[in-house]
């Protein structure tokens, strides 16, 4: 049987309302991270938490040793779980993080986090370029306006973009309830 991991990825305080660097729909992608999270703890299965700081105190965002670089209260790890630090937008890229799925004999993995076009968007190709089956939750990822060629492109479309880019030849692409379904329905 394949086994499974949860990876949650930079699901911080900057990126909240209050925080540095505000996302889109944040607070809602964060309740459907947290849903899917508790669904893999009663499960018993893998959940590896990661979270990013620059290594520049005047980074614009997830300043070294900062409030904001700090795990959200939503998704904050428990017991055994571990959190991979980063420093780059890959976060396979010079972590411990691959290693902890080999340790657990994972084969696959199940993404949510932040932000869709940067860090979610580098870890879902790595993940299934590495050989690992890869579902990504949409409605578990959150990201902001981008701006191109003097025109804002909304997050919305960005988001949907991405998620479309990814649907089709990274991952499957499903919402939390999906899911969440699926999985009850599999038990």
């Amino acid at each position: 049987m394949a086994k499974q991991a949860l990876i949650l990825i930079d699901i911080q305080n900057d990126y909240f309302p209050q925080g540095k660097w505000p996302l889109d729909g944040v607070e809602a992608a964060a309740d459907k991270a947290a849903q899917v999270l508790q669904a893999f703890r009663r499960a018993g299965d893998a959940v590896i938490h990661v979270r990013h700081e620059f290594t520049s105190d005047d980074a614009p965002f997830f300043t070294p040793g900062s409030e904001g670089a700090y795990l959200n209260p939503k998704v904050l790890n428990e017991g055994s779980e571990p959190v991979v630090l980063k420093h780059f937008v890959n976060a396979f890229r010079e972590t411990n993080l691959r290693a902890l799925l080999e340790q657990r004999s994972i084969t696959e993995l199940v993404v949510v986090g932040s932000m869709s076009h940067m860090c979610i968007d580098a870890v879902v190709r790595a993940a299934a370029d590495l050989g690992y089956k890869v579902t990504l939750i949409h409605d578990a990822c959150a990201t902001r306006d981008l701006e191109f060629n003097g025109k804002v492109i909304p997050a919305a479309h960005v988001h949907d973009t991405y998620m479309a880019s990814l649907a089709f030849g990274y991952a499957g692409v499903v919402s939390a309830q999906e899911y969440l379904q699926a999985q009850a329905a599999a038990a």
